[in-house]
């Protein structure tokens, strides 16, 4: 399972602070944890839609910068605007990229996808389109029909993708996690060669324990076809789950990994 470390997120007000200081020291520490804690991938989001596109790119730009003064991890750049995600890539000399996100709109196909196509990155594309977020599996599976379409006609490889089935909270709506679930599965079923990943933590949105429905809920997606997850790497217990997780699906050839990690004492019961 590939872990995508989300603590460095906008979203979050002190990260967001953070960004509007400058307070490199603060950030930076939040991506060698996340390192540490064995993040395959480190997100970077400089905002949420509350600032202007000027400001948001410029912060981008910044920010990618700062994490690699202390990572080579890779990195995620999470924005849902084109000019966002092109001022981050001026600014990211690795390798290996992942882009998050696009969606089945086609001005978003268009550019964003152009964008991973030239620099083949992978790219994390939301099972949705212009009318929101479908309530059934089979809907769900018909954008990313023609998110998949429009992809490899780019260049992009199957193997590049990472379809997200999307999730839903489901105190709001208890089969949301069953559309989920069978989302996973039929993209599975469709594009063996595609990766699945999804953000964990808002199937428990509005519920009480919310970490014990998340690793519950891992467990299953995991089952289901899951890939990759986007979570937060310091919550040991969850990274503990991941490790059960690939042991019990048949993603950890002869017990190695599980058994590395108890020597390592990193596994919590």
């Amino acid at each position: 399972m590939l872990v995508i470390g989300e603590n460095i997120n906008a979203s979050n007000r002190s990260v967001a602070e953070a960004i509007a200081s400058k307070d490199r020291e603060f950030l930076q520490s939040l991506a060698r944890a996340q390192v540490a804690a064995g993040a395959d991938f480190i997100d970077v989001n400089s905002g949420v839609g509350s600032s202007s596109p000027e400001y948001e790119a410029a912060a981008m730009g910044w920010l990618v910068e700062v994490v690699q003064e202390v990572t080579d991890r890779p990195l995620v750049i999470d924005s849902s605007s084109p000019e966002v995600i092109e001022a981050a890539l001026g600014k990211y000399r690795g390798e290996r990229l992942m882009i998050n996100s696009v969606t089945a709109e086609p001005e978003r196909l268009a550019s964003i996808g152009s964008l991973a196509a030239e620099r083949q990155a992978w790219l994390v594309a939301l099972a949705m389109g212009t009318n929101g977020i479908p309530n059934k599996a089979e809907e769900r599976l018909a954008a990313c029909d023609q998110i998949m379409e429009h992809l490899t006609g780019l260049g992009l490889k199957a193997d590049q993708i990472l379809f997200d089935p999307l999730v839903l909270p489901i105190a709001t709506d208890s089969a949301q996690g069953i559309v989920t679930l069978k989302t996973l599965e039929q993209i599975k079923s469709h594009y063996p060669a595609v990766k699945t990943v999804m953000g964990l933590s808002n199937i428990s949105y509005g519920l009480p324990n919310r970490k014990l429905v998340n690793r519950a809920f891992l467990l299953l997606a995991t089952y289901a076809g899951l890939d990759a997850v986007i979570l937060d790497p310091l919550d040991a217990k969850m990274m503990t789950f991941i490790k059960v997780a690939d042991l019990l699906t048949g993603k950890d050839p002869s017990c190695k990994g599980y058994i590395r990690a108890h020597r390592r004492g990193i596994l919590v019961d």
